[in-house]
């Protein structure tokens, strides 16, 4: 069976792009999850967040995860980077960001029958596709070069699952996806780190309802 190293994939593209800085917009499911990402990614694209979360149950959660997420994009705007101190900062292009409607609706109707299912399973998958095609939707609509998500940063996510699912929507709204494993490398050791420099809330379940009642609270990952 081949394996795919998405990782080296995305290096692959990466490295294709020679002097050109395109545009990417990037799904985002929480500021700890995006900071390794947007980390690699602004040094080679001019990257837009698109924060589209209707998995997030909780509107008090989702509001919270949100305004994190801005305070980190502006925070690191304003270093021109992701060093605090400022002494190691490489080459930077300025983050945007753009806010979805927040409908918890759309994430129920999506899932509905597959309530009962185990974390990581058919529902989760669902859940993937329906962030991942808003990303492609909205990447085509405004002209952007590639799509990609933040969600592969997380050990308990299905990076092979979620590079097939954005290949495939890609294909249906043609615009291109960037793959992705952005785990590995120590990425995601990487995202704790910047969670420090940077004090951001790390929350400890997914977002929705399920994958609330099924972690415990003692949970130490942050789980996007």
């Amino acid at each position: 069976m081949n394996v795919i190293n998405y990782s080296k994939e995305m290096e692959k593209t990466i490295a294709s792009l020679g002097d050109n800085v395109p545009t990417l917009l990037l799904h985002s499911c929480c500021a700890p999850c995006s900071s390794t990402c947007l980390e690699i990614l602004s040094e080679h694209f001019k990257v837009s967040v698109l924060y589209y979360n209707p998995n997030i149950t909780d509107s008090a959660e989702y509001n919270k995860r949100l305004a994190e997420e801005k305070r980190f994009i502006d925070a690191v705007n304003n270093l021109k980077g992701f060093d605090k101190s400022g002494e190691n900062n490489k080459t930077f292009y300025p983050i945007s960001l753009t806010e979805c409607t927040y409908d918890p609706m759309e994430f129920f109707e999506a899932v509905k029958g597959y309530e009962n299912c185990p974390e990581g399973g058919e529902r989760c998958f669902i859940c993937y596709e329906m962030r991942l095609r808003e990303a492609a939707s909205t990447a085509k609509r405004e002209g952007f070069d590639y799509f990609t998500t933040t969600l592969t940063l997380s050990p308990l996510k299905n990076a092979a699952k979620l590079n097939e699912i954005g290949q495939k929507v890609a294909s249906e709204y043609d615009v291109k996806f960037l793959p992705s494993d952005f785990k590995k490398k120590d990425g995601y050791k990487r995202s704790i780190q910047l969670s420090k420099d940077f004090e951001l809330y790390r929350q400890n379940y997914c977002g929705c309802i399920f994958s609330k009642n099924s972690c415990s609270t003692t949970c130490d990952i942050t789980d996007p």
